[in-house]
């Protein structure tokens, strides 16, 4: 399942590097550049990219910028197999493995709507629709400024 990113790999003027052009952004409108997998943390999708690019090996870093991915490889690295690394970027289940049922799971019942508060004070019908955490913190910020207004 997931989705194929389309990615179309462009020739670039410096040896040693390659440029990859995907069908989406990762990265908005801000640069990444990323060295190591330990700049690579989080789970944004230019870090996770980063990350999967490093640890496929022969890569000194990755720079991305909205929907470019630019590859600085290491020395004698072809880069073979990089871009379907950044193709299955969201592939999450690959073929052989089986994806989990939901078969079994229930669907949790919705608590039942309280009719009165926790001093046992009948509540509207309005106020009947209005989850219990709200109440208790409106009814402590009115307290609050009764305190403070007298």
């Amino acid at each position: 399942m997931g989705q194929l990113v389309g990615v179309t790999e462009k020739a670039s003027s410096q040896p040693g590097t390659l440029r990859f052009e995907l069908n989406r952004t990762l990265s908005g409108q801000g640069h990444e550049r990323f060295s190591t997998v330990e700049e690579a943390r989080g789970d944004r999708p230019s870090a996770v990219l980063a990350r999967r690019l490093i640890d496929h090996g022969g890569v000194d870093s990755v720079h991305v910028y909205s929907n470019i991915v630019t590859v600085e490889l290491s020395r004698g690295s072809t880069g073979e197999g990089l871009g379907d690394v950044v193709a299955n970027l969201y592939q999450y289940w690959l073929p052989g493995v089986e994806p989990p049922s939901f078969d079994d799971a229930q669907p949790e019942e919705a608590a039942a709507p309280a009719t009165s508060d926790e001093s046992g004070e009948e509540l509207s019908a309005a106020a009947q629709r209005v989850p219990t955490h709200l109440l208790e913190r409106s009814k402590a910020a009115k307290e609050r400024w009764a305190a403070k207004n007298g």
